[in-house]
């Protein structure tokens, strides 16, 4: 198994003989599932979850623990069709930057509510995001939902056809005490990719806030940052 470092050291190499220069050391991409399974105040938990968390002391402490900036973008997701960019790609070099961030997310409405949940579709829509992102050392989708994908193709597929090389995926499961086996398992076999991806839980909406900080403050850590590889054969969908 290739090291950690021995991927950084790679992709920084590959950038270096590209003459591209990395803006900045994590492109972070946040995805919430806004499909007809979220409910009105569930949604807003969720909506404004978020933005408090990218707030939350910690959170900050960690986008400027090192002087290279963070790229941060958010969309919502639904149907096959149906994403919606709530914060383009913006560069966070200072606390007001992330301040703003948070109030453009959190002032945002919801563009759907009544379609399925297509997996498949809102990861490909990522993927296409992240190539319009600043060049950083390292790319990551969080992926956030309360549900099985059941519309379209599947994650896997989108891995397969979409440029996901180098991207890790994590992902965020909304538990309600009904199927969170079968939600977690979903989420742990055909969603996270990267050797370091993980899933993280919020035990119901009202919890979405402390998860998402969670998963933050782990996908801002050294440890996460700069590690770029693929899973291995078995371990998950890796494209």
């Amino acid at each position: 198994m290739v090291k950690a470092g021995g991927i950084y050291a790679a992709a920084v190499s590959a950038l270096a003989a590209t003459g591209a220069a990395a803006e900045c050391r994590l492109a972070l991409l946040l995805a919430i599932d806004v499909s007809s399974s979220v409910d009105p105040s569930e949604d807003a938990l969720q909506r404004g979850g978020l933005a408090s968390a990218l707030v939350a002391p910690e959170v900050m402490a960690a986008f400027f623990a090192t002087d290279a900036p963070v790229a941060l973008a958010a969309f919502e997701w639904s149907g096959r069709y149906n994403q919606a960019l709530l914060l383009d790609w913006t560069m966070i070099n200072a606390p007001e930057d992330l301040t703003d961030a948070a109030l453009a997310i959190s002032s945002t409405q919801r563009s759907q509510d009544d379609y399925p949940t297509a997996m498949g579709y809102a990861l490909g829509y990522g993927a296409t995001l992240l190539e319009q992102a600043p060049v950083c050392d390292a790319q990551v989708i969080d992926i956030a939902g309360d549900g099985i994908s059941n519309d379209g193709f599947a994650p896997a597929l989108a891995y397969a056809y979409f440029p996901f090389q180098g991207v890790t995926v994590n992902g965020l499961v909304v538990l309600d005490g009904r199927d969170d086996a079968a939600l977690l398992a979903f989420y742990q076999r055909e969603v996270i990719r990267g050797r370091l991806a993980f899933v993280e839980m919020a035990r119901g909406f009202a919890d979405y806030e402390n998860a998402m900080q969670r998963k933050l403050l782990r996908e801002l850590s050294v440890r996460v940052i700069g590690a770029r590889p693929v899973q291995a054969p078995g371990t998950g969908p890796a494209g």
